[in-house]
């Protein structure tokens, strides 16, 4: 059965930090649903479990960016893949914090900053739910993929940067604000 919470507790913050995959889903009238899953130990807990952030990486598109621009709406799903069974989500209305923000030193200071880190999404919570998970296989992780870090530590920052500025458009057209500078030194 299923239990719904005004915050992250800290017994929830403990089997987040256990989970290695997470799935962030976001929508904006009349585009397409977004879901994405991530990893990388780029989730954190904050505020108390009133708030939360992740770190998101330059990849293929910047969906969730231009969904919370447009709508402010997000979905975080945390799911265990081994014993006991648990599907956690958080409901929240997030906000993309650029390397330009005023808020960015504070916030990044929760996380290691590494090639690639294009935003940091934070997400104030409005509620969070568990359900049971029952249905879900047990599965094992492997390892971690290295693939994303291989490719940034090869890339040139000037030429990621520019391509930054050049996709400032989602997939359906929607307005996103890309990042003035790069947050690593």
């Amino acid at each position: 059965m299923s239990e719904f919470f005004d915050h992250i507790t800290p017994e929830h913050a403990d089997f987040i930090a256990r989970q290695p995959v997470f799935f962030v889903a976001t929508a904006a009238a009349d585009a397409r649903i977004n879901l994405s899953p991530k990893g990388m130990d780029s989730f954190r807990v904050l505020d108390e479990g009133r708030s939360c952030a992740y770190l998101d990486f330059g990849g293929s598109g910047n969906e969730t960016h231009a969904h919370l621009a447009a709508d402010g709406r997000i979905t975080i799903m945390f799911c265990a893949f081994d014993q006991p069974a648990l599907i956690y989500r958080i409901y929240g209305h997030g906000r993309a914090v650029l390397p330009q923000d005023a808020d960015w030193d504070a916030l990044a200071g929760h996380f290691t900053i590494e090639r690639g880190v294009r935003q940091i999404f934070h997400i104030a919570v409005d509620s969070t739910q568990t359900s049971c998970g029952w249905a879900v296989p047990k599965m094992e992780l492997v390892e971690e993929r290295q693939t994303l870090r291989k490719y940034f530590r090869n890339d040139d920052p000037a030429s990621r940067l520019q391509k930054y500025q050049d996709r400032n458009r989602s997939i359906d057209g929607l307005p996103v604000t890309p990042p003035s500078l790069l947050p690593y030194r």
